[in-house]
């Protein structure tokens, strides 16, 4: 039971539908010129290529003994610092347990 589709056909939509469609629409045609404003800026901008005048401005990547001596001895001392807040914290904590056991 085949029917075939013709200039007689009718189709029943909902405003709800026709409003969807028309709105699928609109976001597809914003989005298509969205892009091709992108591809034409994208067309205007100097292409991504390494200028040898930029590597003068930029600092030596070499990093000295002392400096990375001075940067091991912070990370050391913040190390032990949270190993003491650390430590102090468990005694607080045993201290309140302690505390509670006491008031049972």
């Amino acid at each position: 039971m085949e029917e075939e589709i013709n200039e007689s056909t009718t189709l029943k939509l909902s405003i709800k539908t026709l409003a969807g469609i028309a709105a699928l629409i609109f976001t597809l045609v914003s989005m298509w010129f969205v892009l091709q404003g992108d591809i034409a800026e994208a067309k205007v901008l100097p292409a991504n290529e390494w200028n040898p005048e930029w590597e003068e401005k930029l600092p030596s990547p070499e990093i000295t003994r002392m400096e990375f001596d001075m940067k091991d001895e912070n990370i050391r001392m913040s190390i032990q610092n949270t190993e003491k807040v650390v430590d102090e914290i468990k005694l607080q904590l045993i201290r309140m347990e302690d505390k509670m056991d006491k008031g049972r």
